[in-house]
Parts: C-alpha cells; structure tokens; sequence
C-alpha cells in the first residue's frame, strides 16, 4: 500500500494509505473527507468543555443579553425544562451570555471531558508519528463516541440551536468564522506532489509508479492558491541532529588539539642534550661582563 503524508502548509495532518491504482479524483474526496471531518471532531471537542461547564446553548436571541433585557423583552427558553442533564444540574453562569448556565454534574462532566481526549487521540496529529493511518472510519468512530457521550449526558437531546447538536446533524454556520477558513470542500480541494498539482482525470501511478511500497508527502489546499512551498531537503528534526553532530566534532576537535599542544618542547626537562652540558660544566653560562 501507498503511504500518504498529508499536510497543510507545512503542518502534518495525518497519515492515509492507498493503492498506486486509486484514482486521483477518488484520492482527493477520500483526502478531503478525512481532512474536513477531523476539523469537525475538533470543533465539536472545543465546545463539549462549555457544554460540560455552562450547560446547553440559549436561542440565538437571547444570547449576550443581560437577566434583566431578558426580563424586560419577555424572552423565554422554550428548551430550558426539556433539555435537562441527568442527574442533578448545577448552576454556573456563563459569563459570555451563550449558554444557559444548567451544566451537568462532576460525574456527567466527567464522562464528557474523558470522551472529548479519546475522540482526540484517535484523531490526533501524533498518529504521525506513531506511524498509523486515518481513516473515515476512524473519524466516524471519535464522532460516535462524542455523540454517545452527549446522549448519556442529555438523554432529553440538544436543542437544535445547540452548535453541537448542528454538527452531528452537518447543519453547522461557520459563516464568519476561523474555522471556515481551514474547511476546505470537497469539489475545492487539489492534491499537490513534488511541486506538481495531483490532476483528477488521471491515476496516482501515472506520478509516483507502480511501487506499492511508496511514501510520499502530499499537501492539500484549496484550488486557486498556487502551488504550495516545497519541502525542505532536510527536516526540522534532521537539522537539530546535523547540528548536534556537528558540536560534537567541534568539541572533539577542541580535545585533540589540546592533545597536540607542543609547548612542552621549551622546558628544561625535556632537552635532550641537559644532561650532556651539565657533565660538561655548560650549564648556567652567562656571557658578559663580571
């Protein structure tokens, strides 16, 4: 199988593996897939520890507003008697106004944050470098366990209005946001290799061969952005050890030449003919006047 190492810029995404036969146009949605549903796990992990600490989301016009505009405008959460934790609720202001402020207890808290770091780990951009391959079963997997996690916490559901709830259901709005700017769509996304752009009416043998023992790193980006940097000869992790090398033969060298220092050529003890001059009388002669 042909291992990919797909990234983004130059940032490690994950590990996928494929065949020499699969096609460029197949590649690329199976690429992209993997690529935009793990971002989904993230999103959805980052707001599990609000949903865990402030309870559900309030209705999109009664956010950011005050208990007493609440008040004053009448307002009520329809969803507020309905979509209760189970167990005993605990109340914890949200002080940005978005949830409703009935989280969950620290037993149902702590099924949500134990959830959120194995959906994580199976997704995580260490896989790398453990060497494992993503799948979409796998990212199918970490969204289950988030969803069953959710369910167990909130038997009654989410609130449709619920960010979370929105992404288990793919109905999310990222209009506006960060996020938006790293989802790249399927029919967008362009697979790029030594500088080459992957086309789709072709195979991926038609660029690396027929080996199927090939790895190579792959960048993925949205159409119309160029082609990305190239990668570095050497690696960020290669050049620390070239570099460690490198200071150890310097000190090395440092060693040796203190090793060869002949400066004890000039002392008395070491001149051969002392022993000679001193018999003879040579030695301590001075010339000059008395």
């Amino acid at each position: 199988m042909v291992q990919l190492h797909v990234k983004r810029g130059d940032e490690s995404q994950f590990l996928f593996s494929t065949t020499v036969d699969v096609s460029v146009e197949t590649l690329t949605q199976q690429v992209s897939a993997i690529y935009n549903g793990r971002l989904k796990v993230d999103r959805i992990c980052s707001e599990i520890p609000e949903l865990a600490d402030h309870g559900v989301s309030l209705p999109p016009n009664m956010q950011g507003l005050t208990d007493d505009q609440i008040m004053e405008l009448k307002l009520k959460d329809e969803w507020e008697d309905c979509c209760v934790p189970s167990g005993l609720a605990e109340f914890k202001k949200d002080e940005l106004g978005r949830r409703s402020g009935h989280a969950p207890n620290q037993k149902m808290k702590e099924v949500l944050r134990k959830t959120v770091e194995e959906a994580k780990a199976l997704i995580s951009k260490k896989q790398v470098e453990a060497n494992v391959c993503v799948t979409m079963d796998l990212v199918k997997e970490a969204l289950d366990q988030l969803r069953g996690a959710v369910m167990i916490v909130y038997p009654m559901g989410l609130p449709p209005h619920d960010p979370i709830r929105m992404e288990f259901e793919n109905q999310e709005d990222l209009t506006g946001t960060q996020a938006s700017l790293l989802v790249i769509p399927e029919e967008e996304a362009q697979l790029w290799w030594a500088s080459k752009e992957l086309q789709r009416g072709k195979k991926l043998q038609d660029y690396v061969g027929k080996n199927e023992k090939t790895k190579i790193i792959v960048k993925i980006q949205r159409r119309g952005q160029g082609a990305p940097a190239r990668e570095p000869l050497v690696s960020e992790e290669e050049q620390k050890k070239m570099m460690l090398n490198y200071y150890k033969k310097q000190e090395e060298l440092k060693k040796l030449e203190e090793a060869d220092d002949d400066s004890y050529l000039q002392s008395d003890w070491s001149d051969r003919q002392a022993l000679k001059r001193q018999f003879q009388g040579l030695t301590n002669i001075k010339w000059g006047p008395r």
